[in-house]
């Protein structure tokens, strides 16, 4: 678990840099962080999705992944919860980005295959190429929400590793085109993430999460049919 070891230590020290740098910024240029993370956060989500639709063999496959997982987030209150667990240790600025952090770091080409390449060919390119991107946004994430951030190291660090854990037996399932939709959904939840750090939108995010597995079990039935 090199890699992941690594991804995680350079999102902590990220951190821990970012947060020395929020202390020196006036709140007028922490309003301005708040925004440049948001704008970029809808970037990213918009540049997910336009890459990954094209490779889309099921066009409407996200929409429906949206709708269910929604639903069945909305039922067992994810973002609520999660709202109320981060409200101990921070304020509702801090579950905005941790939420969106999270995102970031765990949702991703690079986050998912990287482990099961480690795994199972010992190549930590992937998680290398994932750990320096991880160590930018984390100061950035840092610099705007405080050490808080820290927390989705913790998160990455339990996603990845279980992703090696059961490499062996996920490797088969994860073909280019349950990549493609999956980077979809997740796109779409990161756009809504920089939208509800604007204050355009608050989306409740995490209720949407679930919509990440629709595929994974769409493409399992399918696959014995």
């Amino acid at each position: 678990m090199f890699g992941t070891i690594v991804n995680t230590i350079l999102i902590i020290l990220g951190t821990l840099i970012g947060t020395v740098l929020k202390k020196g910024i006036k709140e007028e240029y922490q309003t301005a962080l708040f925004n440049a993370m948001g704008f970029a956060a809808v970037a990213l989500g918009v540049n997910a999705v336009v890459q990954n639709m094209p490779n889309s063999k099921f066009p409407v496959l996200f929409i429906m992944s949206l709708a269910i997982g929604s639903f069945i987030g909305a039922a067992l209150d994810l973002d609520g919860k999660f709202n109320t667990l981060v409200g101990r240790f921070g304020n509702s600025n801090l579950s905005k980005g941790l939420s969106t952090a999270i995102l970031l770091f765990c949702i991703g080409t690079l986050s998912i295959l990287g482990p099961i390449e480690s795994a199972l060919n010992n190549n930590h390119t992937y998680l290398l190429t994932n750990a320096t991107l991880d160590f930018v946004t984390s100061m950035a994430l840092a610099a705007t929400y405080g050490i808080g951030i820290m927390f989705a190291a913790v998160v990455l660090f339990l996603w990845q590793g279980g992703i090696y854990l059961v490499a062996g037996y996920l490797e088969p399932f994860l073909t280019d085109s349950l990549m493609a939709e999956v980077s979809i959904i997740g796109g779409v939840l990161i756009f809504a993430s920089g939208l509800s750090i604007l204050g355009i939108k608050d989306s409740k995010t995490l209720n949407m999460l679930p919509a990440l597995f629709v595929p994974v079990v769409w493409f399992f039935i399918i696959s014995f049919l």
